[in-house]
């Protein structure tokens, strides 16, 4: 199955499973009405939450999961980033410190691979930029979704962002594909659909509660639960997966990736999306 048909049951189930859940409450999101200034957001959103969803699956595709991980740990970078050019956020000693560490555990993690990364036609090179460009999607769906929150509550801005995705790839999906899978590949997929509405109705309900630099750091913690679950599957499921190449500096490169990006997210005064002008 392919990267947008995978997307387009994701987002469909999503879509169905939360659309039912609010048709049941009475909590509909009420769009008519709403000023330019949302519906250009809710727009930014869904392009960014339906690219990012995109380029993920082809970066693993293409790399391999801890890869994956680790690489589009650089979102919390851009979405900081994003907060100073649009928000004004300060960025102080701490924060340089961070990215300073992010790219570092870059280069440390890619230390085997580095030379793949600049030869044309590699796989490596290409899964990588392609996870980059899904890391920047995903910083412009971050932002716009802060600012999101308040006008909807999370279920309703994910469920916006759900169907107008299910109906972006519906015109490039191929849902019969779904005949082709084998029980394993079934299982994951519904896995995959599940833990779309669980994992990001999560991550929207904490930028309800927290600012988007708390969120930031927890997300960056990522790439080490991937990294165990890897170890885990490739002693215990051989059959299901393959060891990681990653030796020593690869691994402590992994882990200054995920201490960069916490400090890049903890290292100043978060004000991105709280002085959001709401237009």
């Amino acid at each position: 199955m392919d990267a947008l048909t995978i997307t387009w049951y994701r987002f469909t189930t999503a879509a169905v499973l939360l659309g039912t859940y609010l048709v049941i409450k009475g909590r509909l999101p009420k769009l008519r009405g709403q000023s330019t200034f949302i519906t250009v957001l809710m727009a930014v959103a869904i392009v960014g939450l339906t690219v990012n969803y995109v380029m993920f699956v082809l970066g693993v595709q293409l790399t391999t999961p801890a890869i994956a991980e680790t690489v589009i740990q650089l979102s919390n970078a851009f979405l900081l980033l994003g907060g100073v050019v649009f928000f004004k956020d300060s960025f102080g000693a701490v924060r340089w410190s961070g990215f300073a560490m992010l790219f570092g555990g870059l280069l440390l993690f890619f230390n085997r691979h580095l030379p793949l990364l600049f030869v044309g036609g590699s796989n490596m090179g290409l899964g990588v930029l392609l996870l980059v460009i899904g890391a920047l999607s995903w910083a412009g769906y971050g932002l716009a979704q802060k600012q999101l929150m308040l006008t909807f509550d999370a279920p309703q801005t994910l469920l916006c962002l759900y169907i107008s995705g299910a109906l972006l790839l519906s015109v490039f999906a191929h849902p019969m594909s779904l005949n082709a899978l084998n029980l394993r590949q079934l299982l994951a997929l519904i896995f995959c659909c599940l833990n779309t509405l669980v994992a990001y109705g999560a991550f929207s309900e904490s930028l309800r509660l927290w600012e988007v630099s708390r969120v930031a750091a927890t997300v960056a913690t990522a790439p080490l639960f991937t990294l165990l679950g890897a170890a885990a599957a490739a002693r215990w499921a051989t059959a299901l997966s393959t060891p990681e190449d990653l030796n020593a500096l690869a691994i402590l490169g992994a882990g200054c990736v995920v201490a960069g990006s916490a400090m890049c997210a903890l290292g100043a005064r978060a004000r991105t999306a709280s002085g959001i002008r709401t237009a």
